[in-house]
């Protein structure tokens, strides 16, 4: 996981509308009356290939139509019917696979899906001798050659194959093909085993829903009692305060240095990139790997403050062991505004572009330092984070991941996956492990480990620990060779690799880690404060996976029941609106509403909950009348996708009387009503500062400070506070305010970041964001 608005909490998820497709007669693509946004493709003639379908019905090369009958090609996924690019029908998807497939890879690279500067310049990390070998295919011939060539013959070619080329030949690869082909392509690390045929390594992703270095260390080391843990220690903060993405940097780093393993594996906290370097330059050393999220555009990328300079100037800094760590997932963006008509899996494949390229950039930068060129890059695949609006079913997540493993690895990287969903995606505890199973085939380099597969800070299901001892169980895969050694020294696993009596045990990998620091305390004595520690932790909402079930690789029958209680609650809380009685308890509550019909469509139609109606709108008119300009603040409240989060006792009320207090003795003139959106996202409260702050001739700040109930399923009911302050005229430009520009402070509750400590936050943020104007 990433920063907070790479992975929003509330996940706010606008989408393009779909575009209108002009009537072109019989067998056009159009949009049918009863399926808007699908594609409805019959009657190809033989031999005829995308752009000669096109040609044929439009009279000329139309890009829009070209868009349609490439996505048209993709499985069905809701992403893809959002933008008007899924196929209506099986016909009209085999018909836009039977194009595909006689068109030439040459072809399909003069006439880019999407063409900008970014697409340039992954074009240009290309190897022009395979390029030039490859282009006379067509996409059914490169079809054949990946099923049938050596893994050998297949390195050959793959650093020649744009990411068009790639991201569209996966269209025609069915389950069990994807997974012959991931199953014979490996780009392991350099000088490791992490990405190499036979591995199934794992990020240990020790989140803490306050940023406490104790939740985080021991997390660790419940990893590594299970022998989990080799590609990277990775945690996402609640704050991205470089002060508190210091501390935890300092904890990870602490960590490996203690046990002598800072140069077998990296750390990391998945901070924006900009912060990991201020931290660099605060405390020389002790960042490791660096982290970023990308896009596929030049649009999408802004959205995480982020430019194609600030990347390859970040890259070209890499000149150690550890380079840059990129998370990516299909839907991110479009549900950012930016598809520009381009289906979801060629988007992901343009990510693996840009990291290919950035992976040069990282090597070119060791060659100049004097060092042997050997970058470490790697990429996690954040398959589910979304929600049901990018897909919503579990055999959806098995086909998103198996061709995101195939494209990362024909891209030349090391491809992880994030095997994840959502609390309100239709897939469960339980399909995750089945979902585990169907992609086992195919060989990723890693999954993400847990104690859980329950994030206690996201709110989102993944991979636990002992998901991964039954998978190395079941299929063969190792750890990391210098891992595994490493294992087996700290006594968790014997020398033939099974599990010993400390299997399980992270208070036995506390006392190893205290004797690595000097500590001569009898054993009895580390044991017990090692127990004291563990019990904070679970007091703070953090789950620690101790011993087993009957088998090693099942959860402990407390914590599974534990685990399922926290599913069933999070559920509850999807379904939750705010009462009459919690909104009567709102001093001065202005009561709002967004087009969204119903919970249900609030949920499943993102952008539904993310447009004011037409009433609401004409009373925040009337409300910036009565304003008449004296206010620079406005609070607003969103029951998000949980209103208890909010309505809890000793949650909102005190975060609003610490805020209004802090708020005006910093000199902010805050109004005095309460916006209170039902069914609201983030994006509706941006609609509503607009209403209410747009001056095109004004440039002094006015802020928005938006409260939204986060996902469920932590267990702390938690809340956010979304910081946009951009000056009056920004927000006189509709839609030209988003989230990156806007801070967030997360995971708000009275068990974990308490109220009044998230209000000093909020002020802090908003002081930054004035100055900055």
């Amino acid at each position: 996981m990433a920063e907070s608005l790479t992975h929003p909490l509330e996940e706010p998820s606008p989408r393009l509308p779909v575009a209108p497709t002009p009537d072109a007669g019989p067998g056009a693509a159009h949009s049918p009356q009863s399926a808007p946004g699908l594609v409805s493709l019959h009657d190809i003639l033989p031999g005829e290939d995308v752009f000669a379908y096109v040609t044929r019905l439009r009279g000329t090369f139309e890009h829009r139509l070209y868009q349609q009958v490439v996505g048209a090609a993709n499985e069905f996924k809701e992403g893809d019917a959002a933008i008007g690019v899924a196929a209506a029908d099986e016909v009209s998807r085999r018909n836009a696979r039977a194009l595909l497939a006689r068109t030439r890879i040459g072809d399909l690279d003069a006439y880019p899906l999407v063409e900008e500067r970014l697409y340039s310049y992954m074009q240009g990390a290309l190897d022009t001798e395979a390029q030039a070998r490859t282009a006379s295919w067509t996409l059914g011939e490169l079809k054949s050659f990946l099923l049938s060539a050596s893994e050998e013959e297949i390195h050959e070619i793959k650093d020649g194959l744009s990411s068009d080329a790639i991201g569209c030949v996966v269209k025609l690869l069915s389950n069990e093909e994807l997974a012959a082909v991931g199953r014979k392509v490996f780009n392991p690390l350099p000088g490791s085993k992490v990405g190499a045929r036979g591995y199934l390594g794992a990020r240990i992703q020790p989140n803490s829903p306050t940023d406490h270095p104790d939740d985080i260390r021991w997390q660790v080391f419940n990893g590594w009692s299970f022998a989990v843990g080799d590609v990277v220690l990775g945690t996402n903060p609640v704050s991205s305060a470089p002060e508190s993405v210091a501390a935890v940097e300092s904890a990870l780093h602490e960590i490996l240095v203690t046990f002598g393993l800072q140069d077998v594996m990296p750390h990391c906290v998945l901070a924006h990139v900009d912060v990991q370097a201020v931290v660099e330059a605060m405390q020389p050393g002790t960042t490791g790997i660096w982290f970023q999220s990308l896009g596929s555009t030049e649009a999408a990328n802004r959205t995480f403050d982020v430019t194609l300079e600030k990347m390859e100037a970040h890259a070209a800094s890499r000149t150690g062991r550890w380079g840059m760590y990129f998370e990516t997932g299909q839907g991110a963006d479009a549900t950012n505004g930016h598809a520009a008509g381009a289906d979801m899996v060629v988007h992901e494949s343009r990510k693996y572009g840009f990291s290919r390229a950035l992976t040069q950039r990282v090597a070119a930068a060791q060659a100049r330092a004097g060092r042997e060129p050997a970058p470490w890059v790697h990429v996690n695949d954040v398959a589910g984070f979304i929600g049901p609006e990018v897909f919503r079913t579990r055999e959806q997540l098995v086909r998103c991941c198996l061709e995101d493993i195939v494209m990362g690895k024909l891209h030349g990287l090391t491809i992880g996956l994030d095997v994840c969903s959502t609390l309100h995606m239709d897939v469960s505890l339980d399909d995750l492990e089945w979902c585990q199973e169907q992609l086992m085939p195919a060989n990723p380099g890693y999954l993400m480990a847990l104690p859980t597969r329950n994030d206690p800070m996201l709110s989102y299901l993944t991979t636990a620990f002992q998901d991964h001892v039954r998978l190395r169980e079941k299929h063969g895969y190792k750890v990391d060779d210098r891992m595994w050694a490493f294992f087996q020294r700290l006594g968790v696993i014997d020398a033939e690799g099974r599990p010993t009596e400390h299997f399980g045990d992270p208070a036995w990998v506390y006392l190893q880690y205290r004797r690595h620091q000097g500590d001569t305390r009898p054993d009895a004595d580390v044991l017990a404060e090692a127990a004291r520690q563990m019990a904070d932790v679970r007091a703070r909402g953090v789950p620690l996976a101790v011993g087993h079930g009957e088998q090693p690789w099942e959860l402990e029958p407390t914590l599974d029941r534990e685990l399922r209680q926290l599913y069933d609650d999070a559920k509850t809380g999807l379904w939750t609106d705010f009462t009459p009685d919690f909104v009567a308890t709102i001093p001065d509550a202005v009561r709002l509403r967004t087009r969204a019909a119903d919970r249900r469509d609030y949920i499943l139609h993102p952008p539904s909950g993310e447009q004011l109606e037409p009433s609401s709108e004409r009373v925040l008119e009337a409300l910036r009348a009565r304003h008449a300009g004296r206010f620079n603040v406005q609070l607003a409240i969103s029951d998000g996708l949980d209103a208890r989060s909010l309505m809890d006792e000793g949650h909102l009320r005190p975060f609003l009387t610490a805020l209004r207090t802090r708020l005006e003795a910093a000199g902010y003139r805050v109004a005095p009503e309460h916006l209170v959106l039902s069914l609201g996202r983030v994006r509706a409260g941006y609609r509503a500062a607009e209403l209410l702050f747009g001056d095109a001739a004004l440039g002094a700040p006015r802020a928005l400070i938006h409260v939204v109930g986060e996902r469920p399923g932590s267990g702390h009911h938690s809340f956010s506070a979304y910081v946009t302050a951009p000056p009056a005229r920004l927000w006189a430009q509709p839609g030209a305010v988003d989230h990156n520009i806007t801070r967030v402070v997360a995971g708000i509750s009275d068990t974990s970041l308490r109220p009044e400590a998230a209000a000093v936050e909020v002020v802090r943020f908003l002081g930054e964001l004035t100055s900055a104007s």
